[in-house]
């Protein structure tokens, strides 16, 4: 199930009105921006898991697997390019840092930290946490990003729930639901990924929670 391809009839099943949400940037702007999607993106090292715990082979599992369940996902929206959306995106450290946090023990491996998951978390819970995840409708860039959280504002996110972004000693932290644990911070080399396009991600070094997990 995890190594699905977001392609074919699965992407077709994409409903149009899926994160579809006014897009704040201007027109002559929309036509310009190139429209490769982050599922490309998450793709292009061959969608494994690997011993590399800085990249996002976890939440591309993760998006895989709902997808396999759940043909209509909102979340395939990250595989139409000409969709606007923002991802923060949690590296697979992340992930095996909430698998510590629910279990008390840090998986060995990412293969054991996607079980792990998928041993505790059922298919909506699942989307409900990715879709946590996704700004629907805008293409926020790190700076706007950080004007944001200079002004501690919130972002609504396609789940319908918030975040507060805010800066801390100089970084971007983004304040989610569940108040038992650090806030997740975003990671300044991991900023911008797929720059350009409809579809931009932000790396963050913690899984967003929409409620106390």
């Amino acid at each position: 199930m995890l190594k699905r391809h977001l392609a074919g009839p699965v992407a077709g099943a994409l409903v149009a009105a899926a994160l579809a949400t006014a897009p704040i940037a201007p027109a002559n702007a929309q036509r310009a921006a190139g429209t490769d999607s982050l599922a490309g993106l998450l793709a292009a090292d061959g969608q494994k898991l690997d011993k590399n715990w800085k990249d996002f082979d976890i939440i591309e599992a993760a998006v895989l697997t709902v997808a396999g369940a759940k043909p209509e996902t909102p979340l395939l929206a990250l595989t139409d390019g000409k969709k606007r959306l923002t991802a923060f995106a949690p590296t697979d450290a992340a992930f095996r840092k909430l698998v510590e946090d629910l279990t008390g023990t840090a998986p060995k491996s990412e293969k054991a930290t996607v079980e792990a998951i998928l041993a505790t978390y059922d298919v909506d819970t699942i989307e409900s946490v990715l879709l946590y995840h996704v700004v629907a409708g805008s293409t926020l860039s790190s700076t706007k990003v950080v004007a944001a959280a200079k002004k501690k504002q919130k972002i609504t996110m396609a789940n319908g729930a918030t975040i507060r972004v805010k800066l801390q000693k100089g970084k971007v932290v983004l304040v989610d639901k569940d108040k038992d644990d650090r806030d997740a911070r975003a990671i300044p080399k991991a900023l911008d990924l797929n720059k350009g396009n409809r579809q931009i991600a932000h790396g963050i070094d913690r899984v967003l929670r929409p409620l106390n997990l």
